[in-house]
């Protein structure tokens, strides 16, 4: 059975549109099969753009595994002076953010990247972002936490969501470690979001 993170061109594809409200602001954007939460905002994704949307974040984020693109629309949507860089693995997801883009208004603040994690990333963050593909399981999720102070600038952080019972104290002590300073800055029907800095 075909996952988010792979890429399955023989797909059949479905027109979906989501709405969601975020911080009182509604947003619409498109979905499709083969897409995480393809048919909503998920609850940790809503947690994640409610706690961070409005904080200062720098001028250049990196929105890790950005499925249909989500977290980096808004987050550019929320304030424009913010540069998004959207990557994810999975191309069919990175059409959708390019369409989503245009709609939203922001084309002129994001970039897309087609990449495996890090494999194709070539430039240094304020923040990176990601709601991490726990399906895919720890060899790319840790590639997520090990890899990202290469890609911060100096006291760049990285912010994720996680499900407790998916492991969350665990990434936290790991975080921990391999961070100046990680803690977890708001919890919701059993989601922690989780800022690590630099």
């Amino acid at each position: 059975m075909p996952q988010y993170f792979d890429n399955v061109e023989e797909l059949g594809h479905k027109d979906i549109t989501i709405h969601a409200e975020v911080n009182g602001r509604a947003y619409s954007y498109k979905s499709d099969l083969g897409l995480f939460s393809k048919d909503s905002l998920d609850d940790g994704t809503r947690l994640l753009l409610e706690t961070i949307a409005q904080v200062d974040l720098g001028k250049e984020i990196l929105d890790l595994g950005c499925g249909a693109g989500p977290i980096g629309l808004i987050l550019a949507s929320t304030d424009p002076n913010r540069h998004v860089c959207l990557s994810d693995v999975n191309r069919r997801a990175l059409e959708l953010v390019k369409q989503n883009a245009v709609s939203m208004g922001v084309s002129k603040q994001i970039e897309t990247v087609d990449s495996d994690v890090y494999t194709n990333i070539d430039s240094t963050y304020d923040t990176i972002v990601s709601n991490p593909p726990i399906r895919a399981g720890k060899r790319v999720t840790y590639r997520i936490y090990d890899e990202a102070p290469s890609y911060l600038k100096d006291k760049g952080r990285l912010i994720i969501v996680i499900r407790k019972k998916q492991g969350a104290e665990s990434v936290l002590a790991h975080l921990k470690e391999i961070f100046k300073e990680a803690k977890v800055i708001e919890s919701h029907k059993g989601y922690q979001v989780i800022v690590a800095s630099k």
